[in-house]
């Protein structure tokens, strides 16, 4: 499955939205509503997902499905 379709289901059953909300260059905290825990949720969640690590202090540079994808593909690429 490609990096970005993973990503998208992820934040769908996570998240419970639609895929149609997560279209590029939405914001997941103010198009979405999504809180801080929710954050933390996510990110642990693509950590287990892709079997990375991200940082905690890399939450606030997630605002969008494109940042994810760009951070979850960058941490693939350093393995």
């Amino acid at each position: 499955m490609e990096t970005k379709q993973k990503i998208v289901d992820t934040l769908v059953n996570l998240l419970k939205v639609k895929p149609q909300e997560l279209k590029e260059g939405v914001t997941l905290q103010e198009s979405i509503g999504v809180d801080s825990t929710e954050m933390v949720e996510v990110v642990i969640a693509m950590g287990k997902s892709f079997g990375i690590k991200i940082d905690t202090k890399e939450i606030t540079k997630l605002s969008t499905p494109e940042d994810i994808v760009k951070t979850v593909e960058s941490k693939l690429n350093s393995k």
